[in-house]
């Protein structure tokens, strides 16, 4: 008997189950090909998201990558702002300076630097003048190694408009001030601040204390136009309101490019000299572009800028021949506060 099984013929209509048709989860290649498609597919849409995302973030990236320096100047910004630009355009870091008012400068920011000692948000600090520099030095404002250093120097001196006064009646020392000729005649700028108060101070050292208060309380009985910053006493003598005044040798020099008929007196041993100081502050956030701006402070072709702008009155100040004040900077400190309180005493009301 034969085992074979019968074969159907194209002409047998005997239906037949289908074939169960299988889902592409169950068959491992369809599963693999669809796998293949969204991968592919999701790689291509991160792809074009992160390079839209990097695209759109890359100014921002570049503008907070680019180097920058935090420089704080009491120097006037008439005469900074040219020498930031250079600065700029030779190096490519950007510099955010923080400028202060003539009135109180520079105590405005040497108490800003003090108030941020712990927390520093300044990487130099360009001052046009040293008193302050030595005092925030003291209070271990700047970095321990090559804090500070000198640039160039402006001057102290006494100012007579020619129209009100020859130089023959002019006073030849500061001691004359009191004299009762010039009552109501002198101008100079509250010396409480700035250069003024330096000046003041070391006139102190000079002559001794009780001489120093003398002349300070003979001073103010004899009626000083007393103003807010030295470009106002150079306003006031070039327009005639007052006869002589005590200020800075770059104010007048601003005063005689204005035309006002205005002449600096001689130096004498009554002279202080002002060097701008330039100090990297500790902790620097910024400090590899600090020591490039430090630097380039102290270049001869930056001090002939700024003497050719009359910011300074020269490159070197022991090229000066005439014998001017010389101070010891730590003695001042020391007797800051008893100073500081006399000044107050005579000259506030």
């Amino acid at each position: 008997m034969s085992t074979e099984q019968p074969i159907h013929s194209q002409h047998d209509r005997t239906p037949h189950a289908p074939a169960k048709r299988r889902g592409w989860r169950s068959d491992y290649f369809a599963a693999c090909e669809v796998s293949q498609f969204w991968g592919w597919l999701v790689l291509v849409i991160v792809a074009v998201v992160t390079s839209w995302f990097l695209s759109a973030l890359w100014p921002l990236k570049s503008a907070r990558g680019r180097a920058q320096v935090v420089v704080y100047t009491s120097q006037d910004q008439v005469y900074a702002e040219p020498i930031l630009k250079d600065f700029e355009a030779e190096t490519g870091i950007k510099v955010r300076a923080v400028f202060d008012s003539e009135a109180v400068k520079t105590v405005g920011l040497a108490n800003r630097l003090l108030a941020e000692k712990s927390h520093p948000q300044c990487d130099v600090f360009w001052n046009n003048e040293v008193f302050r520099t030595h005092q925030l030095e003291a209070e271990n404002v700047f970095r321990e190694q090559d804090p500070f250093v000198e640039v160039g120097y402006r001057s102290r001196r006494l100012v007579i408009n020619t129209n009100k006064l020859s130089l023959a009646e002019a006073p030849r020392s500061l001691l004359e001030l009191t004299n009762t000729t010039w009552r109501g005649k002198v101008a100079l700028a509250y010396p409480l601040f700035g250069t003024t108060c330096t000046h003041f101070l070391a006139l102190r050292q000079h002559w001794g204390a009780d001489a120093w208060e003398h002349w300070c309380r003979a001073l103010q009985a004899n009626q000083p136009l007393l103003v807010d910053g030295n470009s106002v006493v150079v306003r006031l003598v070039g327009k005639g309101e007052a006869a002589i005044g005590l200020t800075d040798s770059d104010d007048i020099a601003a005063g005689q490019r204005e035309g006002y008929p205005i002449v600096a007196l001689p130096m004498s041993d009554e002279t202080l000299l002002i060097p701008n100081t330039v100090a990297v502050a500790r902790s620097s956030p910024h400090s590899g572009a600090a020591q490039r701006f430090f630097e380039y402070l102290q270049q001869p072709k930056v001090l002939e800028k700024l003497v050719s702008a009359s910011a300074l009155e020269g490159a070197a100040p022991h090229q000066v021949s005439s014998q001017t004040l010389r101070p010891d900077w730590n003695a001042m400190l020391r007797d800051l506060e008893p100073a500081t309180v006399k000044l107050k005493e005579i000259f506030l009301r």
